[in-house]
């Protein structure tokens, strides 16, 4: 009767279900436990195998640059990282309030590798979570007005709980990078979470947008209400 029971688990994919069962089975661990014991014990274990994948997908639709955690996030570097406002984040509430996380600092300062454990953060929450590079986002959508998947690109960024925007300002926007920009954003204002990281301080993104009306109305949504984290320090990678 187990292995008829265990074989239409796999058939029905109650995968944790089967693995926990096969377990008590071995073990006959099973003989030792009430029917309402043994009930919540194979659901449990099924729920946590459906959460556990689900968590897995996530990570690896987001496809962040670094598999980063905030347990591996360095305090020791002298970097101006406050360790209480990223002990903050860990509960991923800013999502929840549709705020936003601005990154600025020199390069090496390890700020791709914090919006990737703000992100996995995320994903351990249970948010959609999606990363991209800033230039190479750009590119595609340029590619996707000439082939059509432009409403698909920006759909798919939209429904994003939490979009990273990594490496943004290393080119000055052209008119058609500039309003994207600007549709992301606005498509995002005070209905999902945002993280943008750049190597300029804010104040420099005006240049970097371009076209003064645009930039306004960019910087407006993005900074008003937003996190502020200014790193300064020796790059990291010199210290390896």
């Amino acid at each position: 009767m187990n292995e008829t029971t265990l074989k239409r688990m796999n058939q029905m994919k109650l995968f944790g279900m089967h693995q926990s069962f096969q377990g008590l089975v071995d073990t006959k661990g099973h003989q030792k436990l009430t029917q309402d014991e043994l009930v919540s014990l194979l659901v449990q274990a099924e729920w946590e195998d459906r959460e556990n994948r689900k968590i897995e997908r996530s990570m690896q639709n987001a496809r962040f640059r670094y598999q980063a955690t905030f347990e591996e996030i360095d305090y020791h570097h002298p970097r101006k990282l406050d360790k209480n406002l990223m002990l903050r984040f860990t509960d991923c509430g800013y999502i929840n309030r549709k705020e936003n996380i601005l990154i600025t600092g020199p390069t090496g300062l390890g700020k791709s590798f914090l919006s990737s454990a703000l992100g996995h953060q995320g994903c351990m929450h249970g948010y959609r979570v999606l990363y991209l590079n800033v230039q190479k986002l750009f590119t595609r959508l340029k590619v996707g007005k000439a082939e059509g998947s432009y409403p698909k690109e920006m759909t798919r960024m939209e429904k994003q709980d939490l979009l990273i925007l990594d490496n943004f300002g290393l080119q000055v926007l052209d008119a058609q990078n500039r309003m994207a920009l600007l549709e992301i954003i606005e498509d995002r204002h005070e209905r999902k979470s945002t993280i943008i990281t750049s190597q300029l301080p804010l104040e420099k993104w005006y240049e970097v947008i371009g076209e003064s009306t645009v930039a306004d109305s960019i910087m407006d949504r993005l900074y008003n209400g937003s996190h502020k984290i200014a790193l300064d320090g020796p790059s990291m990678r010199k210290k390896k």
